[in-house]
């Protein structure tokens, strides 16, 4: 695996794990605390960033992963923050990254043995 790729991967994994540590405080925690809600925002735009290299470098994504809506999520919380509906935000922290950590797990085994190796 590529270099760029396997960190790429890597950073996305170490996102998710935040990710996780958001929605383990529960849903009204989130929703009750701006703070956890920008950690959230941030956390989403990071991994929008991530899917843009990642498709821009030929990772095709695996089932259940779609680049293309990260890009379009981040987007939309950069360029329409004040739009943002929290709830719909919870369901991609709860809900939709969860399952890509699921997706991309392989992937992220390969992208850590890839950089230990060089």
């Amino acid at each position: 695996m590529e270099a760029r790729v396997a960190k790429e991967l890597l950073h996305i994994q170490s996102w998710l794990e935040w990710v996780d540590a958001i929605v383990a405080r529960g849903r009204d925690a989130y929703l009750a605390d701006p703070l956890l809600q920008e950690a959230g925002d941030s956390l989403m735009m990071k991994v929008g960033e991530a899917a843009n290299r990642l498709a821009s470098l030929g990772l095709a994504a695996p089932a259940g992963v779609d680049w293309a809506l990260a890009v379009a999520n981040r987007n939309f919380i950069v360029h329409r923050y004040h739009r943002v509906d929290r709830a719909m935000t919870w369901l991609t922290l709860s809900v939709d990254l969860p399952r890509w950590r699921i997706a991309l797990a392989s992937l992220f085994v390969e992208a850590a043995a890839s950089v230990s190796g060089d």
